[in-house]
């Protein structure tokens, strides 16, 4: 890897050259050029370019990208070519959800632990996964073997979440909750908004809408 500062719009990316070149190896391409990889991830070639740079060199001039090569590297750049156990901490509705979807474990996430600290849920089965006392996770991440948490509570309990995984030596946090969180900095953290994606369609449509008039 040539660099440790990688911007995150970079990474953003790459997660979309890896779904691109995916849909281009079930469709049967052995190799993808630079343009029509470029045209599919809706970006320029150039930009492509710059960013697999910061892993490497990748491509052949006059061939392209050869398409399970550079997913394997891509993989491998990102540390997702091997399984990630995670602690999914809040059983409510979301939380359900996310133990039902199927493609967490497909793309390598593992969902191994499922934690909560209401006393009507503890002990429940969801999935095949006995939802465990909130309190047990430092025993649990050892057990297990976690390594990634995902907090799916209300606002309210989000910090507390945290709090927990943190203490149970957990470095990188998923949160789902609206609600934004305080964690050390040896932890990585990333938030999952959804109102986010819904506040610019909102934007945009109005904007278009108002340019139109």
């Amino acid at each position: 890897m040539k660099s440790e500062h990688i911007p995150k719009a970079t990474i953003a990316r790459l997660a979309t050259y890896i779904q691109v070149l995916s849909d281009f190896k079930r469709e049967g391409a052995e190799v993808v050029s630079s343009e029509k990889l470029a045209e599919a991830c809706s970006v320029n070639s150039s930009q492509i370019r710059k960013d697999l740079a910061y892993f490497g060199e990748f491509g052949v001039r006059g061939v392209g990208y050869y398409v399970q090569d550079l997913i394997t590297s891509i993989k491998r750049s990102l540390g997702i070519d091997r399984a990630w156990n995670c602690a999914l901490v809040g059983v409510g509705n979301l939380g359900r959800a996310l133990l039902r979807h199927r493609e967490f474990s497909r793309k390598g996430f593992i969902i191994r632990g499922a934690f909560d600290c209401d006393p009507y849920k503890i002990g429940e089965i969801v999935e095949g996964m006995e939802i465990v006392c909130s309190r047990q996770l430092p025993a649990k991440v050892k057990e297990l073997s976690l390594e990634i948490g995902i907090i799916t509570t209300p606002p309210e309990r989000a910090q507390r979440a945290a709090n927990y995984l943190v203490g149970a030596g957990i470095k990188g946090i998923i949160n789902f909750a609206p609600a934004r969180i305080a964690v050390p900095e040896h932890v990585h953290l990333e938030y999952v908004d959804f109102f986010h994606y819904f506040y610019a369609a909102a934007f945009h449509i109005r904007f278009d809408d108002t340019r139109d008039d």
